[in-house]
């Protein structure tokens, strides 16, 4: 992180899932995703808002698309940088366990996109409720038609995917669309139950 709180997860994500999603448009987006920036982590919050302003722009709705795959490998950099024990106690653990660990592992991801974001989750009956407090794609001018962080849900769906638990990352609100802050709904309960039917 440098002064600007970017995080080094968030800017390289965002590169790799540009490559993908608008491979002709690469180069525009260089240059503020500059290799020396991405290398060294000197890539400042003017750059991203600049950035992420674009993407908005862009046609065929590749901002979701794009925002979407950075927050999946955002969550497989971060599964891969574990050390290998922590992985494999994080996928032994008991199911109940695991999932508060991986809540836990997320909230980091959060804060390490963007050190002025945080994350705070509540539990209840199998579902978790997640709140994404100041959002760095959300800080936009004019309230916007869609949700804009669903980077967030993607993280988070495919961080809990790597461990054995796949749960379908909804989200119920979102600052940049009126809400009062971002929010995600990770249904745990129904997950299992879906697995279980599969299996029977």
């Amino acid at each position: 992180m440098r002064e600007s709180g970017v995080g080094r997860v968030l800017v390289a994500s965002l590169h790799q899932a540009i490559g993908d999603i608008l491979p002709m448009r690469l180069t525009f987006y260089e240059g503020w995703l500059s290799a020396e920036g991405l290398r060294d982590g000197t890539i400042g919050l003017g750059s991203l808002y600049a950035i992420l302003s674009f993407l908005r722009q862009e046609e065929d709705n590749a901002y979701t698309q794009v925002t979407t795959r950075a927050g999946e490998y955002a969550a497989e950099w971060t599964a891969e940088s574990m050390r290998p024990l922590a992985r494999t106690m994080i996928g032994r653990l008991p199911l109940a366990l695991r999932r508060r660990v991986l809540l836990d592992r997320a909230q980091a991801l959060v804060r390490t996109s963007y050190e002025g974001s945080k994350a705070s989750w509540q539990l209840r009956r199998g579902t978790a409720r997640v709140t994404v407090a100041t959002s760095v794609f959300c800080a936009v001018r004019q309230r916007s038609a869609h949700p804009l962080c669903g980077y967030y849900a993607a993280a988070y769906g495919r961080l809990l995917a790597k461990f054995d638990l796949p749960v379908s990352v909804s989200l119920e609100s979102c600052r940049a669309a009126g809400g009062s802050a971002c929010v995600l709904s990770v249904p745990f309960d129904s997950a299992a139950g879906e697995q279980e039917a599969e299996v029977a």
